[in-house]
């Protein structure tokens, strides 16, 4: 029998989650089906509990309703508990549990992909929303020398920073809140926009002299080159988008739902050339 799988989410039309899904599938052979569901803004609960009282065996979830899915499952797992988001449902018998696998995915396309270590390098994470908090304790557990957040509104930083406190010391010289004023004089080997301005063409107040000679950038937005990207290269950052971050989320996903691991390499490819 077929196992169904979705993405859910409100816009979820654009989502490129059935194709890489798809490819997982067609390089394992696994039998399974995967969709996209809109949810109603005020229906995530219901159109959840529908698909999994249809027979579905898990969910990946989307904007808006990752934080929801935090509260909707019945236990955590992972980087989960401490993310307060949740970005995969794995309906286990139909008892749901929730995880995160977006910093796995951003970790892993930033180390094996792109061949940039992140232990003992200085990072700047930009941005203090859901996306920051999915991606902060991966990042720490990977000990860079240090790991500085930063925020148009330093309170939220602030805030970010001090719900992941207890993982400050995986980072030697310290886990940091900034506002971006602060950060003239600083220079960062990994930086990574974690904020959604590149969606609407805009970036955060960013120093001129901010990139460490052979830093990288990177830019959680897929499919697009954000005015972050061109800032950075433009002072000869190398750049990258969040294609491969999706990729690796999603395979982490399969992983937890299958028990198989598919080569994310040739979907990465087969996403930058559609």
């Amino acid at each position: 029998m077929t196992d169904r799988y979705a993405v859910i989410g409100n816009p979820v039309a654009h989502s490129k989650s059935p194709l890489i899904h798809a490819e997982f599938a067609r390089q394992t052979g696994h039998d399974i089906s995967y969709e996209a569901i809109l949810a109603p803004l005020d229906g995530f609960r219901a159109a959840v509990l529908e698909f999994r009282d249809a027979g579905g065996k898990g969910l990946n979830v989307t904007l808006p309703f990752k934080h929801e899915a935090w509260s909707l499952v019945g236990a955590h797992e992972g980087y989960a508990r401490d993310a307060g988001a949740v970005n995969t449902i794995d309906m286990r018998d139909s008892r749901m549990v929730g995880l995160n696998t977006d910093g796995v995915g951003l970790v892993r396309d930033i180390r094996h992909n792109l061949g940039c270590p992140i232990r003992g390098r200085r990072v700047l994470l930009m941005g203090a929303g859901g996306a920051s908090y999915g991606v902060i304790e991966p990042l720490l557990r990977e000990q860079p020398l240090e790991l500085v957040v930063a925020n148009r509104t330093p309170e939220k930083a602030v805030v970010l920073v001090a719900h992941f406190e207890k993982f400050q010391s995986f980072a030697p010289e310290g886990l940091v809140a900034r506002s971006y004023v602060e950060l003239r004089g600083r220079r960062f080997d990994i930086l990574i926009n974690a904020t959604s301005a590149g969606l609407s063409d805009a970036m955060p107040p960013l120093p001129d002299a901010v990139f460490a000679p052979g830093a990288l950038a990177y830019d959680l937005v897929y499919g697009k080159r954000t005015p972050f990207l061109e800032f950075a290269g433009a002072r000869g950052a190398r750049t990258a988008d969040g294609t491969g971050m999706l990729v690796e989320q999603a395979a982490e996903s399969f992983f937890i739902w299958r028990g198989a691991r598919p080569d994310t390499a040739p979907v990465i490819a087969l996403l930058k050339k559609t």
